[in-house]
């Protein structure tokens, strides 16, 4: 029997207070190609229509499973790559962040990395059934279109984690992941 942690969320809107909360880990992956973008998908709140926000590829870590093997694990099943642990940089950054949506309040452990690649076709084939319902679309962002975006961007943060992915692969060396804090991301408030 699935514990409510496990459960599938309902995105059927309940009040505010009411609303189950829940704890994970996840490894969120900057997909940076050849052309100097990076891959971005349009996620959303079912029980608020209209609404969307832009992450990075990334998902939950599974029991016993590294912040490093569940970035590769991610990127593949969220974007058709296959990537290694080798290929990464990090963790860059480790933040807690409080996600609260008009079913859930999710309180999270982010783990970033960076990874550069070759542009390719992304396919969303991988997809669980939650992301088919909650991710729009994708896109690969420049520099400077994600600068003058008025889109809602998660984290707000994201020029400023790829300027430090840029320094720390040009550096080689090993070097803790940035404190992100605490920050909250929520189409309803926690």
């Amino acid at each position: 029997m699935a514990s409510e942690e496990d459960s599938p969320r309902t995105f059927v809107p309940v009040p505010p207070e009411e609303r189950p909360r829940r704890s994970r880990s996840t490894a969120r992956v900057l997909l940076i190609d050849d052309r100097d973008r990076i891959l971005l998908f349009a996620d959303s709140d079912p029980g608020i229509p209209g609404v969307q926000w832009w992450i990075t590829p990334g998902g939950g870590i599974d029991d016993g499973e590294s912040e490093a093997a569940a970035a590769v694990r991610e990127v593949e099943e969220e974007t058709g790559l296959r990537i290694t642990e080798a290929d990464l940089i990090g963790p860059t950054m480790r933040r807690t962040v409080v996600h609260g949506y008009s079913d859930v309040v999710i309180d999270q452990q982010d783990f970033f990395f960076a990874c550069w690649v070759p542009a390719f076709e992304v396919s969303t084939a991988g997809h669980t059934e939650e992301e088919q319902l909650t991710m729009a679309a994708y896109r690969w962002w420049t520099r400077a279109e994600l600068a003058s975006t008025d889109e809602e961007i998660w984290p707000a943060v994201l020029l400023d984690l790829w300027k430090d992915a840029d320094v720390r692969r040009e550096s080689a060396a090993p070097a803790d992941p940035a404190d992100g804090g605490w920050v909250e991301e929520s189409t309803v408030p926690a």
